[in-house]
C-alpha cells in the first residue's frame, strides 16, 4: 500500500505565500514524477507543477515566477512553494506521484488540500 498525504494549505490573502508539502509512504521503491494539480470549483483538474526524480521541472504558465516545486528524495516528499498568490489560485491542490512499488509502477494521488486566497 502507497499512500500520499498532503499539509500546509489554508486562508491567506492577496500577495500571500503558502508551502504544501505532501509525503508518500508504504511500499515504495523508488519515485519517479511527482507533481502538483489543482482543481477550482466547477473546473477541470489543471497540472500545477511537475519535477522529474532528476530534479528536472515544468510549470504552468499561470504560475510561473510566483510558484517553486521541489522535492526530498529521501524523505519522498515534494513542495510547492507559493508567492504573490492570486485569488484565482484559490483551488484544491492534489499531489500525485508516479511509484514504483514491489510489484507495480503507478500513479497514486493525495487526498486534497484546499487553498483559499482571499482579503
Amino acid at each position: 500500500q502507497v499512500q500520499l498525504v498532503e499539509s500546509g494549505g489554508g486562508l491567506v490573502q492577496p500577495g500571500g505565500s503558502l508551502r504544501l508539502s505532501c509525503a508518500a509512504s508504504g511500499s515504495i521503491r523508488s519515485i519517479n514524477d511527482m507533481g502538483w494539480y489543482r482543481q477550482a470549483p466547477g473546473a477541470q483538474r489543471e497540472l500545477v507543477a511537475t519535477i522529474t526524480s532528476g530534479y528536472s521541472t515544468n510549470y504552468a504558465d499561470s504560475v510561473k515566477g510566483r510558484f517553486t516545486i521541489s522535492r526530498d528524495n529521501a524523505k519522498n516528499t515534494v513542495y510547492l512553494q507559493m508567492n504573490s498568490l492570486k485569488p484565482e489560485d484559490a483551488a484544491v491542490y492534489y499531489c500525485k506521484a508516479n511509484i514504483r512499488g514491489y510489484y507495480y509502477t503507478e500513479d497514486y494521488w493525495g487526498q486534497g488540500t484546499q487553498v483559499t486566497v482571499s482579503s
